[in-house]
């Protein structure tokens, strides 16, 4: 019995940290936002706001899929950086 016990706090132990690693966040520039894994420090021109994972967005948040590489939204449009 006790090594069954083990086991599972084991498992469970692997598992909160595995939940630790996965989290995310929005960004968001205005009304339109995106998930980001990796919080940046974005350039002041860009007025992005990083909000933690327990944001929930207003029915007037558009959200979109982030852009290829470091960038933010300008208007519609994905801006590298």
């Amino acid at each position: 019995m006790t090594k069954y016990l083990v086991t599972a706090a084991t498992g469970a132990v692997l598992l909160a940290f595995s939940a630790v690693g996965a989290s995310a966040a929005y960004a968001c520039n205005g009304n339109v936002c995106w998930v980001v894994k990796e919080k940046y420090t974005y350039p002041a021109e860009s007025k992005v706001i990083v909000r933690e994972e327990t944001w929930k967005p207003t029915p007037d948040i558009t959200i979109r899929e982030s852009g290829q590489g470091r960038g933010y939204y300008k208007g519609g449009t994905w801006t590298s950086w």
